[in-house]
Parts: structure tokens; sequence; C-alpha cells
């Protein structure tokens, strides 16, 4: 027992620790980009409520429980406790599969994070308001976001958690746990006990986003993982022991038993980078490998949409990592799996000029044409954009496609090295962002209170001193 007390806890425990507890951290870049990324991850979610099979998983476990002064959740008229509204939360920002993405050794999606953030937010302000106290504004939240974004997407520079089977919400679970703590006023050590559980909890299989079994447990994996972290940092706060060697510790620690023996490593500090680096997906919901090929594929529309039954070939050039995940051939069963297929995303892009959430769904999958195309797809890797898509200076995400006419001819080869939502390409994105923010918070609400979001979210000076609960009220049904 001496030696146990003795123990000094794992360095990337300790490194995680430090940042979140750091309040000079992040840069007013990655703040000014955070204000983007909330805005469009609650997009996301409002237009996810359109889809029965997003909202059959919402609202309390027992139908009817309100929990007074508890977490709201944006869209609907559910108050609940702070973990079931940040796996409500998380799953409607996840579900269409639209939500901002981070490529590296690992990939995902930051902004699940936000489930857990914005229901800690939102209980932690109207328990202050009971108590006499100030709430939190939008800039403490603001800041939390660019402090999870950072903690998964380092995480993900080196550490590939898709090739040992495991996925990549782990990384969700990690961040949010680090980052609620300490917005719960947690001490070092107890976000250092916090994070720690969350690795002991390690991973769920990445099955469920693959051949033969794609399925919709991708679209709610990451609500449940930012809802554990919540869970885990309530514990935390509460006095519930940590483990400090819970990644090092011989044979029963994470990196033996889960990552071959092989060491977690931080790609960089932490900072600001993965805010400042963001992906959004902004022209199109489809997985974020195929998101230049859906450009490529809609740019060329107009030259086949008349010349279908002509077309004897289309060649789709990629990089590695889109091979691995989203080259798919035969049935696709469900939404999940057509969302995650290059062959069927380009296939609609080639015969509708366009890609909306509801060309995953039963009814547009239905028509024939998709599938005589995908046959006639071959997917093969350039090296070159399989480089550059880890160079931590570019994190391109080439694509190429070109077809081919039995008479022998062919269209130009339409290249796109790095989609809208990239870094490179952010005055052109942004406007194209409010855009889509606009038209996805009008799908649900009425025009009134639709206006009154869009103005609450655009006015940047407004926003950064507007207590969280007030915003949450007005997004309330």
């Amino acid at each position: 027992m001496a030696e146990n007390e003795l123990q000094k806890a794992d360095l990337l425990l300790e490194e995680i620790a430090e940042y979140v507890l750091d309040e000079s951290a992040v840069s007013e870049d990655a703040v000014e980009t955070a204000r983007y990324v909330f805005m469009d991850s609650l997009g996301c979610a409002f237009l996810a409520l359109r889809y029965p099979e997003c909202a059959k998983h919402l609202g309390p476990i027992i139908p009817g429980t309100v929990v007074p002064n508890g977490s709201r959740v944006p869209g609907t008229p559910y108050e609940l406790d702070p973990v079931q509204a940040a796996f409500n939360i998380g799953t409607m920002i996840r579900w269409l599969d639209y939500n901002d993405t981070w490529l590296a050794a690992e990939w995902g999606h930051p902004s699940d994070n936000l489930g857990g953030i914005l229901a800690v937010a939102d209980y932690i302000s109207r328990m202050r308001i009971t108590e006499g106290k100030m709430p939190l504004t939008m800039d403490s939240v603001l800041h939390a976001t660019v402090k999870a974004h950072e903690i998964q997407g380092i995480l993900a520079l080196e550490n590939s958690l898709n090739r040992q089977g495991l996925d990549h919400v782990l990384f969700v679970k990690v961040a949010t746990t680090a980052v609620v703590t300490a917005m719960l006023g947690g001490t070092n050590d107890e976000v250092i006990n916090a994070v720690s559980n969350a690795w002991v909890d390690n991973s769920s299989l990445r099955t469920y986003r693959h051949f033969p079994n794609t399925g919709s447990r991708k679209s709610w994996a990451a609500g449940d993982a930012t809802s554990r972290g919540v869970r885990l940092s309530m514990m935390a706060v509460n006095g519930e022991m940590g483990y400090k060697t819970a990644l090092t510790a011989p044979e029963w620690g994470f990196q033996d038993v889960l990552f071959g023996g092989r060491e977690l490593t931080l790609g960089r500090k932490f900072g600001s980078y993965v805010m400042e680096n963001i992906l959004f997906k902004i022209s199109y919901p489809a997985e974020f490998h195929a998101q230049t090929a859906a450009e490529c594929s809609v740019e060329l529309h107009p030259q086949v949409v008349d010349r279908l039954d002509q077309i004897k070939k289309i060649t789709i050039t990629t990089h590695e990592s889109a091979i691995r995940i989203i080259d798919k051939t035969g049935p696709l069963h469900n939404p999940a799996d057509r969302d995650h297929c290059i062959q069927y995303i380009t296939a609609i892009g080639l015969l509708f000029g366009n890609i909306t959430a509801d060309h995953y769904e039963d009814e547009a999958a239905a028509d024939v044409r998709i599938d005589v195309l995908r046959d006639k797809m071959e997917v093969m890797e350039d090296r070159r954009y399989s480089k550059d898509y880890l160079d931590s200076e570019k994190r391109s995400i080439a694509n190429a496609v070109k077809v081919h006419f039995n008479d022998g001819t062919s269209t130009d080869t339409i290249i796109r090295e790095y989609p809208l939502g990239h870094r490179f390409r952010r005055d052109e994105g942004i406007p194209k962002l409010l855009e889509k923010f606009r038209n996805n918070v009008e799908t649900h609400f009425a025009a009134k209170q639709a206006a009154e979001i869009y103005d609450c979210l655009t006015d940047e000076d407004k926003l950064m001193q507007m207590p969280i609960s007030e915003l949450m009220g007005v997004m309330h049904n």
C-alpha cells in the first residue's frame, strides 16, 4: 500500500490536467473559430430532429421525467440531468455525420464533446442562479470547447485506435471528462482521477462503422461517450478515486492491454492547434474522407447526367485512409452504411448534382441507377494524397473523379485536394457555413424564433457575454 501511495501519475494524465486548468492556454483565433463550431454543431442538431430514428433516442430514460433546474436539450422541451442531456445533445449533433471533423492517425469529430460541455454549462449556470451567483457566459463555454477539441485532436495525431479495432469516441470520452471536470471546479488531482477512469473504461469496438456490421450505433456512439465523460467527471468531484498508472501499468494498463504495448504519445504540446485547423462539413453530409469526392462528382453532374447509359467506367483516385474506411462494394443496408461509402456518395453527386441527408434514406437508395454507377467505379490510391493527408502543414483530404464513356471519350479529371471546410478555404467557407446554419435552424423553428437564434449566435460581441442559461432558453421548445 505504501508503494501505491507514492505512485506518480502517468505523464499524459498530468499534461491533460495541467492544460485544462490553465486559463491562458488558448488563442483568440481559436475562440473565434469555436464560435463557428458552436453554431454549426447546433445547426446539425436541429436538422437531425427531422429524422425519427434520431428523435427516438431523445428525452429522459423514464418518459415524463423532468429535472428541476436541469440541463435543457436545444430544440426540444426536455429538461434532464446533465448525463442524459449530454447523451441527447451529443446524439443530435452527430446523427447526420455533418458536424466538424479532425483527420490524423485517428479521426473523429471534436464537436461531439459539445454534448457534455453544453449540458454541464447549462446545469452549472442554472444552479448558480438559484444560489444568487453569476451564470457561465458563452466566453467560458467556447474556451472549454477549444480545449476539448485540442485534447481529442492532439491524441489523434499519432495514436491510431482504429488500427487496434477501437473506436475514436474513446478520445471524446477522455476530452469531455477532462474539460467538464475543470468546469465543475475540479482540482488537478480530481481531473487526473476522472481522466484515468475514462481510460480504464477503454473504448467500444468500431465494428459498427464497418462491413458487415455498419449500423446506427455510429450515430449515437459519440453521445454515449460524451455523456459517460460527464458521469465520470461528476463522480470525481464528489471524491471518487482514480488510477495513476491507468495507461502504463505493466500487463494491466491501457497500453499493454489495448495498444499493443506501444506508448501513447502527443504529437505536439496542447495549445490551440486543433481548433485553428478544424475541418467543417459545409457542403455535404458525408463521411469527411469523401467530401472532396462529393465536390468533384457534383461538378461533373452536368457533363454526365444525360449520358448515364454511355458510361463505361468511373475512376476515383483517393488516399489510403479513405480506401480503408469507405471503399465499399456490394449491398448497403441502411443510411449509416451509405454515408460511409465513397462510391455511393460519388454516385449521388453524379446523378443529382447535390447530396443531402435524405439521399441516404431507403427511398432514395431504391434508385437502381445508384448501384449501376457503383458497379462501374474503380477506387485507387495516390500515394501523394496519402502523404499530404498526414502532413501537419497541409492536412489535405484529396480526391479526384473522372468518368470514361463507351466511345473512348472522357470527362476531365476533377481534382479537389482541400474541401470547402478546410482552413485553406476559410474565407470562401465561412459565408456558406453561416448559410448552412441559417437553413438548418429554419428546418426546425418558426421564423421568429429561428431569427432570434441566428441573431444571438452571429452577434459576436453580444454572444461572448451572454449567459449560457439565457441562450439555452432561447433555443428551448
